[in-house]
């Protein structure tokens, strides 16, 4: 098959203030198989994440000593194990370090500091953090313990050390402390500390990182097939199309008869599965059976991100649902884009975003390159200079301008919310659902020294046209969410040559940060935000049925520079 050339994203960096039917698979026979190799993506990045990952990780910090307390009361060290003061004073002194350049807005060390002690009283109320006559004190059931004289606002070494030591102070006062142990401690910090920022910003602590961490990455080395019972047998259920077992002759239905030389015969389902998984890029043999006839595969196990993609037709429509927005979306995009323009007599293309929470914003980004020729994808906004950026594309539109329906919900989020408002600024597709959940908020990941992770939301998200995505989300140009009568009626005038939701969408498109909520929500209850029904489905097929409200529908976008600015 013929190289298709993956679409560049360029980063420009600005100065800026302030009836569903057949599921259709790659595999099959009349489509054909594009290698993995043939992906190439031209992406510069500047460690920029939604919901995944980030390289800036803060660099090693110094461990401070902690300074002596000014007063602190006698008391007996209560028996096992205390908490590991090294440790915490990394975690503490790198966490800081990683959120004064980059949160939204500005605060001081001993904003965060303060924010992150108050949580103490949410683990045992019988202790508080007071601030006065320039010292920080720990007062257990009304009586002083310990107070240290404040360091500077922005002092990182002797903040690190001021709260390393109330903390360690804290633990041996309270049994409540020592009850929650040190992940515990550390939790409740971080929880205060960011409930007074945004609610996408939070600590992940290491144990529950290591498997967010392996969710975006694949995880543990695998097979890539999914494995069911099917009475007595165990048979393949379905093949990661991101895995090793895709470009081979396994295929869902057969019968897994032994692994590495194992028979399956009596072994449990989980125990088989298990079989599957082992070292990266480690040897593995799958014997199976399939219409009498065994054969073994082998092959080398690796790492495999879940299927985010899936493809169906559905008379002349492909439809591409796309579930999240991971490390391969915008590579199985582009596969399953390159064998649907093979498809006889295909005439529009659907891409089914209700329910996806986001993911990736490169991936966003790089899989509306997929469908534009060129221009802005998205503008992202923050104090931190790496945080600023337009994201431009150019290189092609693997689909010859095919018609294209965006169907999204109230679920629609983040990522997804990004290339709806691609698509849909550049006039490239139509959008059609309900307001979308409105997350414009973009976070880097700090890697910190416990294997905890920290997600900082660090910049904003503005649509191509220059309105922002937070809180507002992506207004439909056909609401489905008003009822099935509106939504027909909608579609009526469409066919007329009328778009019913005109005054809606510009009223978005004028929409200018900073925006009181107040002018949101007039704008969003034109068309609530509502879980995706069939409705979608119909008015998708009507508009790509009938030419005339398509262009009618694709005419409510302004042109690029034609928007008056409002802040509502």
């Amino acid at each position: 098959m013929k190289r298709r050339r993956f679409p560049a994203i360029i980063l420009r960096p600005v100065s800026m203030g302030g009836e569903a039917a057949v599921i259709w698979r790659r595999r099959m026979s009349t489509l054909g198989h594009i290698p993995r190799d043939t992906f190439i993506l031209l992406l510069v990045i500047a460690r920029l994440t939604t919901a995944a990952y980030a390289d800036d990780a803060p660099a090693t910090p110094r461990t401070p000593t902690p300074a002596p307390p000014l007063h602190e009361d006698s008391m007996e060290q209560p028996d096992g194990p205390g908490m590991d003061l090294a440790v915490l004073s990394s975690v503490i002194q790198a966490s800081l370090a990683f959120l004064q350049p980059r949160t939204l807005d500005s605060h001081t060390i001993h904003d965060f500091a303060l924010w992150g002690l108050n949580g103490l009283s949410a683990l045992d109320p019988s202790l508080s953090i007071d601030e006065q006559h320039g010292f920080l004190q720990l007062v257990a059931t009304q009586r002083t313990v310990m107070a240290l004289p404040l360091p500077a606002p922005d002092d990182l070494p002797g903040w690190s050390a001021a709260i390393t030591h109330v903390l360690d102070m804290a633990w041996h006062h309270s049994p409540a402390m020592r009850d929650t142990g040190q992940d515990g401690v550390l939790q409740g910090f971080f929880d205060e500390l960011f409930n007074h920022l945004d609610p996408y910003s939070r600590y992940i602590a290491p144990g529950a990182a290591v498997s967010d961490r392996s969710t975006r990455t694949g995880g543990e080395a695998s097979a890539g097939l999914t494995l069911g019972l099917d009475h007595d047998a165990i048979i393949i259920t379905a093949v990661n199309a991101n895995g090793p077992a895709w470009p081979t002759s396994l295929a869902a239905g057969q019968i897994v008869r032994a692994i590495n030389g194992r028979p399956t015969a009596s072994r449990s389902l989980d125990t088989v599965s298990s079989w599957l998984n082992g070292a990266n890029g480690s040897l593995v043999r799958i014997t199976v059976e399939s219409k009498g006839r065994q054969t073994t595969v082998t092959l080398h196990r690796a790492s495999t991100p879940p299927e985010t993609v899936f493809a169906y037709t559905s008379g002349k429509h492909v439809i591409l649902h796309i579930t999240a927005f991971s490390a391969n979306t915008a590579e199985e995009m582009s596969q399953y884009l390159d064998e649907a323009m093979n498809v006889p007599g295909i005439s529009g293309l659907i891409i089914d975003l209700r329910g996806n929470r986001g993911g990736v914003l490169q991936q966003a980004v790089t899989t509306s390159a997929l469908m534009l020729d060129h221009g802005v994808a998205a503008i992202t906004q923050g104090r931190d200079p790496q945080a600023n950026h337009v994201w431009a594309v150019q290189g092609g539109d693997m689909t010859n301008g095919l018609p294209i329906i965006v169907m999204v919900d109230g679920r629609t989020a983040s990522a997804a919310e990004i290339l709806a408002a691609a698509l849909s600024d550049q006039k490239r597709g139509v959008v059609i659902g309900s307001a979308t959940l409105g997350k414009g908020l973009v976070q880097t990941i700090g890697q910190l020294p416990n294997g905890g992770e920290l997600f900082v939301t660090w910049s904003r998200v503005l649509a191509p046209l220059g309105w922002p995505l937070q809180g507002l989300g992506v207004m439909p140009q056909v609401c489905t969410s008003l009822g099935e009568s509106e939504m027909e009626r909608q579609l009526q005038n469409l066919a007329e040559g009328t778009a019913d939701s005109r005054d809606w969408v510009m009223a978005a498109r004028q929409t200018r940060y900073p925006v009181d909520p107040s002018h949101i929500l007039g704008i969003r209850k034109a068309c609530p935000a509502a879980i995706g029904t069939d409705s979608d489905l119909d008015a998708a097929h009507s508009l790509l049925d009938n030419p005339v409200e398509y262009r009618a529908a694709l005419s409510t976008i302004p042109d690029e520079g034609g928007v008056p600015a409002s802040g509502g």
